[in-house]
């Protein structure tokens, strides 16, 4: 990583009041310029498992490289993880988790994303989702044009289309913007990690 851009980060997570566990996890490593979070698909087997196993793949990656080369050994891991967690299916029902993760190479960045986990950006006093979630509610929105509202209110709003471990091959979108001083943050509902330093961030 870049020294001219000294990062400084934080994570924390917590149970929330709906869950009986923890099913979220998260990745803090402002040496190595990479941060993610996971959040086990909630309603199935094991989410817990499936988020702590994604963390832990991403966790073991090497942080040398340029940024197109550990955009791919991100990609290459969670595609392994997806089959892991797909033939799991079979003796544990399905077993899932969202993903989005943040890397940082100099004055590059990249968001990779699966599920409803988001990537924020703070610029200029106002804050701006860089992802867009994978789920039916957004579906609903972008193919049937229905207001956020009318969206979040059908039965299935919060059902996913894309997940590591989902019975469907792993699509992972990807955002690549600019790096600089400022804040980026990962979120899912119940877990955030935050990345940042003085400044302002560039657009994609």
């Amino acid at each position: 990583m870049n020294p001219a851009y000294p990062w400084r980060s934080a994570g924390r997570t917590a149970q929330g009041k709906s869950r009986s566990r923890n099913e979220d996890a998260f990745l803090d490593c402002p040496q190595r310029g990479c941060w993610a979070v996971a959040d086990g698909m909630g309603g199935h087997h094991a989410g817990n498992v499936a988020s702590q196993r994604v963390i832990s793949g991403l966790a073991a990656l090497p942080g040398q490289g340029a940024l197109d080369q550990r955009i791919e050994a991100v990609r290459r891991c969670l595609r392994g993880l997806d089959s892991q967690l797909q033939h799991a299916d079979g003796v544990a029902g399905v077993m899932g988790s969202t993903v989005v993760v943040l890397l940082l190479e100099q004055d590059r960045a990249a968001c990779l994303w699966a599920g409803d986990s988001r990537c924020y950006l703070w610029r200029g006093q106002r804050l701006y989702q860089l992802s867009r979630d994978h789920s039916l509610q957004q579906h609903l929105m972008d193919k049937q044009r229905l207001s956020p509202e009318l969206a979040q209110a059908h039965p299935g709003a919060r059902a996913l289309t894309r997940a590591v471990g989902a019975r469907q091959p792993l699509n992972l979108e990807i955002l690549e913007l600019r790096a600089g001083p400022g804040m980026c943050s990962c979120c899912a509902a119940m877990v955030c990690t935050k990345a940042s330093a003085t400044g302002n961030w560039g657009g994609p």
